[in-house]
């Protein structure tokens, strides 16, 4: 029986162009203009001309080099620190959650019913060098009095972990609940123990939210600069409030431009390498 032609028909193409537009309006022509910014000079009293001027790219990664490189350190240190702390957590929900799935998935986005910045704070209140944890420890002679957390490292990767944790945690619990359970069945009809048949059947399947949870959390988290802001000090300084200090407080325009588009290029280098390392075609699995 012969193969009947399908007709084309212009519906599809109609449906997608109300989004087609709307990026095209407030991303790419944007990204474009931006891009375009980033090879100008001049000041902001005076306006910028566009002349071509690529060293401004060689200017910002010779002066903000330890703040770049710091970013991608703390996205990566919060990437994996979220995704320990989340699979588990994942798993447990969507293989032993029962009928209580949906409750112990609204704790977790409970957090996201309150504002990005007064979650931040909150945090900061918590590490406060009297706050009701170091203050009670130092009462009791457990911490010295100058011992503090704010403004260190350790404040920053706290505050990104805990604002970052749900975009690990949901991606990985889509995968999970996904799987077919007589997969790890069969698994342990051919012998294999519960390390084997993780390690060969439910962490592959899983690699796809893996990597969904990856970028959803290590892309916002180098480009944050609240948590820096509120929580850390002079020595933790990320690009994302290099960034903020040269549009805002600079008037810097060029240069801002140019460290976004540098960053957006290392983030994008380094998502492309990182599929090719995890092998992960596509999102969906």
């Amino acid at each position: 029986m012969a193969r009947r032609s399908r007709r084309w028909s212009p519906v599809p193409y109609l449906l997608t162009l109300p989004g087609a537009l709307w990026l095209t309006v407030f991303f790419i022509v944007p990204m474009f203009t931006m891009f375009s910014v980033s090879f100008q000079e001049g000041n902001f009293e005076e306006g910028f001309v566009f002349t071509g001027y690529w060293q401004n790219y060689t200017n910002v990664l010779t002066r903000y080099d330890t703040q770049l490189f710091r970013s991608l350190a703390y996205g990566l240190i919060v990437t994996l620190v979220t995704l320990c702390l989340s699979y588990p957590m994942a798993y447990w929900i969507a293989r032993r959650g029962g009928k209580n799935k949906n409750l112990f998935l609204l704790l977790i986005l409970l957090p996201f019913f309150t504002p990005f910045i007064i979650r931040t704070l909150a945090w900061k209140q918590l590490l406060g060098d009297n706050s009701i944890i170091l203050g009670t420890l130092k009462g009791w002679n457990l911490l010295p009095e100058s011992y503090q957390v704010l403004a260190t490292s350790t404040a920053v990767l706290s505050g990104l972990i805990y604002n970052f944790l749900p975009f690990m945690a949901l991606p990985l619990y889509v995968a999970l609940e996904r799987m077919d359970p007589s997969l790890l069945d069969a698994a342990t009809d051919l012998y294999s123990n519960r390390r084997q048949a993780f390690l060969r059947v439910t962490l592959p399947l899983s690699l796809p939210g893996v990597f969904a949870g990856s970028l959803l959390t290590f892309i916002p988290a180098v480009g944050d600069f609240i948590n820096a802001d509120l929580l850390g000090g002079v020595n933790t300084v990320m690009i994302g409030n290099v960034i903020q200090r040269e549009f805002v407080t600079n008037l810097d325009y060029p240069e801002g431009a140019a460290l976004s588009f540098l960053l957006m290029g290392m983030i994008v280098i380094g998502v492309f390498l990182y599929a090719r390392v995890l092998g992960t075609e596509e999102l969906t699995g």
